[in-house]
Order: structure tokens, then sequence, then C-alpha cells
């Protein structure tokens, strides 16, 4: 997995970098695959902000979470992005099921 770390009006310290690489390699789990990972950390004012896009094979996900604390927007980027790629994965598997089983010819 290859990740691009990016900041907006914040410096991305080997700290910062370190925590994302180790929150955001659970991504990895779920493919086989190579995957492209584009953070962007953001500060507004008094608002932190994580955003994140995982190129998967003919699909971008894309999540973000804001938080007062960046270590906690992280955290909460890294939830979001979890689910979405198990969500991604789940409907892949239905659609090569080939949904047989809504099928009322099949049921006996």
């Amino acid at each position: 997995m290859r990740i691009e770390i990016t900041g907006h009006q914040v410096d991305v310290t080997p700290a910062l970098n370190d925590y994302v690489n180790t929150k955001l390699e659970r991504i990895s789990r779920h493919f086989d695959h190579h995957l492209d990972l584009r953070v962007i950390l953001t500060v507004d004012k008094l608002e932190q902000r994580a955003e994140a896009t995982v190129g998967v094979p003919g699909k971008a996900l894309y999540a973000d979470a804001s938080s007062p604390d960046m270590y906690a927007a992280i955290d909460l980027l890294a939830d979001k992005l979890d689910r979405i790629v198990i969500k991604h994965k789940e409907k892949l598997g239905d659609h090569r099921r080939g949904g047989s089983a809504t099928n009322p010819a099949s049921i006996d």
C-alpha cells in the first residue's frame, strides 16, 4: 500500500506521518492487491480535518473527519474509511454471487 500524506496549513511531522501510517495500514488487510491512499491534513482555525481517498479498482472511496485534535480526526478517519472499504467489499461479493437466492423460480 502506498500512502501519500499532504498538509494544508500544517506541517506533516514524522510523528503525524507515523501515526497516519499505523492507523491506516489496517485498510490494506482488506485487499490482496496494491492500494493507493491519499491523505490530506488541514487546519481551519480551531478545527482539524483529515481527508482520505482510496483508489480501488474501478472506484475511488472517499472519507473525511474533523475534530479539535488532529490525532482524534485521524482516528475518526480510519474508522470511517474501514467501514466504507468493508461495505464496498460486501457489495462486490453480493454482485458476483448473482443473487440466485432472490430469484423466485429457484425456490422449491
